[in-house]
């Protein structure tokens, strides 16, 4: 346990349950890297170490008294700054919102606090959880701890960033088109937007009601697993939660992959939107892995991946129009010029350009759903390029749209993406599995067995080490 920074989550939940871990002893460790770390990372906004110091010591006097809150007992987590943290500001990194202090835990927050985890802080991410990284807000972007010199995704970059370099074991973020998978993808770690519903938004600052999830970051399936089981539950305050089958989503996970049929959608990358060769590689080889593992592969045809976008986009700009439309009349000054640039579009739709797309989302569920009818899980590609640099915003705003999370957020099955290897500058390369609505299980027992069999999950980055 000399490297406390790379114990997974689940490890180190067993080891202070086992007495052989402290959790002031863990919190103690992260701190001090993100002291080394974070000043070149920029993962957080809001570091609230004095309290994360205080629930670790209760953590530990409890588990002295025999007391386990649950899954999570004495786990540091970090909190994308648009989920409410009682006490702390949620400023969704702006200008708008600096004084905006949360007077109670979202939802999420509190059913972490439940599972005994420790929240350390708020984290980075793009304004309101849009635009892209921007360097005129009052806090700088994060930085892909692979090379700072690298976009980290996002929208929940702080996340990703975190996640990746050993900061904290685990992350919240948000996901509308694909927040928490791009991250994951661009940092090699895994990113998970469960089934539409099945995790409550309230206390989440929203960009697009229909579209928006909270889902976990993690360095491994399992303790993606982990984290959303803590989160997950029905909450009648929040319109979009539903009522969903009871019982763990990892109850399958070491179950491997032989058996099951693995829908390979290649035309999102081949043809659609031709993805990076290095890219389009790791994912035939992800392909050549499963069949080998025992699953049976497919080729599996979906609507044409710019459908998706059309929909998702219009759906998004309208909606996070409607949440906007104030502060963009009163105070645009105030937003950095990326973000103006990707809210103000909404102002311009007419209500039927919705409600064309809403009938066309339900045409793109439905065929989904028959796909799904033939196979249990689908691989895709998550994004179609490895991350560029954070400084080049020509290249940033042309391949932020070039990725196939996006249809997920539109019809709302659960999606994870997860490290599949590395280009020749060392940076991730990344693939996207989906999953049948509340069939989160099968969706990770998939993403485990590519794992166990691939092992990418074993190789970190040095931040140590960048310049």
């Amino acid at each position: 346990m000399t490297d406390l920074h790379w114990l997974s989550a689940g490890d180190a939940a067993q080891a202070i349950r086992d007495r052989r871990l402290s959790p002031v002893e863990l919190v103690r460790a992260l701190l001090g890297r993100i002291d080394r770390l974070d000043p070149r990372l920029n993962a957080f906004i809001r570091l609230d170490a004095e309290r994360a110091f205080e629930a670790a010591r209760e953590a530990e006097r409890e588990i002295m008294s025999g007391r386990v809150r649950g899954p999570l007992h004495g786990i540091p987590i970090g909190i994308k700054d648009i989920i409410d943290v009682a006490g702390l500001p949620t400023t969704c990194h702006s200008k708008i919102l600096l004084g905006n202090v949360a007077k109670d835990d979202a939802f999420v927050v509190a059913r972490l606090r439940d599972a005994g985890a420790v929240i350390l802080g708020k984290l980075s991410t793009h304004e309101f959880a849009t635009g892209g990284p921007c360097f005129d807000l009052p806090f700088p972007p994060a930085r892909n701890p692979w090379n700072r010199e690298h976009h980290p995704g996002g929208s929940s970059s702080g996340s990703g960033a975190g996640v990746a370099a050993g900061l904290f074991p685990l992350a919240l973020g948000t996901d509308t088109g694909g927040s928490v998978r791009n991250p994951a993808s661009c940092c090699g770690i895994v990113g998970l937007k469960a089934t539409y519903g099945m995790v409550s938004r309230r206390g989440v600052f929203p960009l697009a009601f229909s579209l928006d999830h909270v889902g976990p970051l993690a360095r491994t399936v399992a303790d993606g697993a982990l984290l959303l089981d803590a989160i997950a539950g029905h909450d009648p305050a929040d319109p979009g939660s539903r009522i969903g089958p009871s019982g763990s989503t990892a109850s399958k996970i070491g179950a491997g992959v032989r058996g099951l049929r693995i829908g390979y959608v290649r035309h999102f990358h081949e043809k659609d939107m031709p993805a990076d060769p290095e890219m389009a590689a790791a994912l035939d080889e992800a392909a050549r892995v499963l069949a080998a593992e025992g699953a049976e592969v497919r080729t599996v045809d979906l609507p044409d991946l710019n459908v998706f976008f059309a929909v998702n986009r219009v759906l998004l700009q309208s909606e996070a129009w409607a949440v906007h439309a104030k502060w963009l009349r009163e105070r645009p000054g105030d937003y950095a010029k990326l973000t103006r640039r990707r809210l103000l579009p909404g102002a311009f739709l007419g209500a039927g350009e919705y409600v064309d797309a809403m009938r066309l989302r339900r045409q793109l569920i439905s065929a989904v759903e028959d796909a799904f009818r033939e196979v249990d899980v689908l691989l895709t590609a998550s994004g179609m390029d490895p991350p560029c640099r954070i400084d080049d915003s020509e290249t940033v705003a042309r391949t932020y749209s070039r990725q196939a999370r996006t249809p997920f957020n539109v019809t709302g099955h659960p999606a994870l993406a997860m490290m599949a290897g590395q280009n020749a500058h060392g940076l991730p390369l990344a693939l996207q599995f989906a999953g049948r609505y509340w069939d989160e299980a099968t969706l990770l027992r998939v993403a485990a067995g590519y794992e166990r069999a691939t092992r990418w999950h074993d190789l970190h980055p040095n931040p140590e080490g960048i310049a």
